[in-house]
């Protein structure tokens, strides 16, 4: 089961501790079941807390539904984006952060769930959940940075290429949920040349490609 960065250690109250158990136990029985087939009593049993207690959390089950997705989209793009940031300098972030998520699907059921389509009705409500506005903020913003520093392009605007990127990632991981991990893979090289050709700099680009064979 996907586990979230959150207040549930030995100093969190136990208030915050049973939030943590009612999100848990959403993501997992949302991720498994789906939201139709899903009740709120259902989670409860399985938090093991009484069977009203999550309404003192969550108003609807509408609303623990979003909030379950929000948790579990924003632990794989955390997953992904310490990664990304952790190979700063030795390697593209944009390709890391790209194959992070894709490898990490697994461990997210709800997000991999709605990515593979199968629930149409709240697809659009998640497109702006706070977890991609995030993503979409944090790309943009290593984007302007790196214009700063003269390795990407100066004349493209880094909040639209931002939020451009993001849906390329979504887009992955979505044909990677419906068609398995070679759809994205066997295209990774072919991706990685897109992303060159599009934001980096001439000198950036050239430094970056490698040696022809002799």
């Amino acid at each position: 089961m996907s586990t979230t960065a959150g207040p549930s250690g030995p100093g969190a109250s136990k208030g915050e501790q049973t939030r943590r158990a009612i999100l848990d136990a959403a993501i997992a029985r949302f991720g498994r079941d789906g939201y139709r087939a899903t009740s709120v009593a259902d989670i409860a049993r399985d938090a093991a807390v009484g069977g009203t207690v999550a309404y003192a959390y969550f108003t609807s089950k509408e609303a623990l539904f979003l909030a379950a997705v929000d948790e579990d989209a924003a632990a794989m793009i955390h997953e992904g984006l310490v990664t990304a940031v952790g190979v700063l300098g030795e390697k593209d972030w944009r390709q890391t952060l790209f194959f992070t998520m894709i490898e990490g699907i697994d461990g997210h059921p709800l997000a991999r769930r709605l990515l593979g389509g199968l629930e149409p009705g709240v697809t659009d409500r998640v497109l702006d959940i706070p977890a991609l506005s995030e993503l979409r903020k944090v790309c943009a913003e290593r984007l302007a940075a790196e214009q700063a520093a003269g390795t990407v392009r100066a004349d493209i605007d880094p909040y639209m290429v931002g939020n451009g990127l993001v849906a390329i990632l979504l887009s992955s991981l979505m044909a990677v949920v419906q068609f398995g991990p070679a759809a994205a893979t066997m295209y990774a090289d072919d991706v990685a040349a897109v992303m060159e050709a599009a934001l980096l700099a001439p000198r950036a680009a050239l430094a970056a490609r490698p040696a022809a064979p002799r």
